[in-house]
């Protein structure tokens, strides 16, 4: 794997944006500006790479974003898999595009965690389905704010173009 040579972000050196990423949607998350707490803020629902880019650019600059945690779907055994890289994909074309540091973050059972939180809320299916994905941005990203910063180097996934491998 390679290794990022971007430093760990500091707390208070700006917001940090939590990104869920799936096929049809982007749970979405933002930490409080001196990035010790995450807030979950929306789900957007996904209309191509270029028009996703567009509205999360409008949200960085209204924000004052100042990195990016993007949640990687790792299979239960850790390895990478398709939609890992798809992610990976995209969490690269967020860095380019616009121009913001990324950093990728476990996210397994993300989604089941936040469902408990909305099954122990008592909100219905359809309630629950609404909110799930910004609520699983801010579990992901309230796991990179509570993390040692001292391991600062974080681990990066294979390149996002073989998708042969599952």
């Amino acid at each position: 794997m390679k290794r990022s040579n971007s430093p760990r972000p500091r707390k208070g050196s700006g917001r940090i944006m939590g990104l869920d990423v799936g096929e049809k949607t982007i749970g979405i998350a933002m930490s409080d500006e001196l990035g010790f707490t995450a807030q979950p803020y929306q789900t957007l629902k996904r209309k191509g790479d270029g028009e996703d880019l567009r509205v999360l650019r409008i949200l960085m600059e209204e924000r004052e974003i100042s990195t990016v945690v993007v949640g990687l779907p790792k299979n239960m055994d850790g390895s990478i898999g398709r939609q890992a890289r798809r992610v990976a994909a995209f969490a690269e074309k967020i860095e380019t595009a616009l121009d913001v540091p990324v950093v990728h973050w476990d996210e397994r059972l993300s989604t089941v965690a936040a469902e408990r939180v909305l099954i122990q809320a008592d909100l219905s299916r359809a309630k629950r389905k609404k909110h799930v994905d910004k609520l699983a941005a801010a579990v992901i990203l309230q796991g990179y704010l509570d993390s040692d910063p001292a391991a600062g180097v974080v681990s990066r996934p294979p390149p996002a173009t073989d998708l042969s491998e599952s």
